[in-house]
């Protein structure tokens, strides 16, 4: 009968960087009018105004995507009346992808002056069309901190590394978090948008076997 082997059990952590190469915007259109069919058409005459100014400027059909269409009544309390109809509203949101973050600031404005006052910008994410390989950076990054911890380790316990008995990769990372301090303007306008470096992370568990 022998021994288990001895074993050694570390967590690594690594992190890497990248400037963000992807924007996803967040675009809607909303229309009131006294009855329903006006704030529906109105809404859809505004919405294609703003797709084809996004078009204009270089969007391709397949990185625009209607993801949020919307009819409903509008209604207000009267005395003596209870809830009253007061008008209609229509609306639509669109997630637009650009592949070049610093023509967005161009861009968004064209969206604005061809939607007007039905234009809602609902906010806009920074990523990477690759996230693959920034990810990837970050776990090696982990991984080579999990084996210089577990060197030194072992070369306090008087012993050396042997084989990878287990890895387990912790739980996914979420969306790229924008570091401070280095932000970048990516184009000059009434409201720039700021696009710097982001970062991502990742932990992995290790187990290695002691060798004497």
């Amino acid at each position: 009968m022998t021994d288990d082997p001895r074993t050694i059990s570390v967590t690594g952590s690594g992190s890497a960087e990248a400037a963000p190469d992807l924007m996803t915007l967040a675009i809607g259109v909303e229309c009131r009018r006294d009855r329903v069919a006006e704030a529906f058409e109105d809404a859809g005459r505004a919405a294609s105004a703003v797709t084809a100014a996004l078009r204009g400027h270089g969007v391709p059909d397949a990185d625009i995507t209607t993801s949020g269409l919307n009819v409903r009544a509008e209604v207000g309390w009267q005395e003596g009346r209870g809830q009253v109809v007061s008008g209609y509203l229509a609306s639509t949101t669109f997630s637009v992808r650009l592949h070049d973050p610093a023509a967005s600031s161009a861009l968004v404005a064209a969206a604005v002056e061809a939607g007007r006052d039905e234009v809602r910008l609902n906010g806009l994410e920074l990523g990477f069309a690759d996230p693959a390989a920034v990810h990837a950076r970050a776990r090696e990054a982990a991984w080579a901190d999990a084996r210089t911890n577990a060197e030194h380790f072992a070369a306090l316990a008087g012993a050396r590394l042997g084989r990878v008995a287990s890895v387990s990769m912790h739980p996914g990372p979420g969306a790229p978090v924008p570091l401070a301090g280095m932000q970048r303007t990516v184009a000059s306008a009434a409201l720039p948008v700021e696009a710097g470096a982001a970062g991502v992370n990742a932990a992995v568990d290790v187990v290695w076997e002691l060798l004497d």
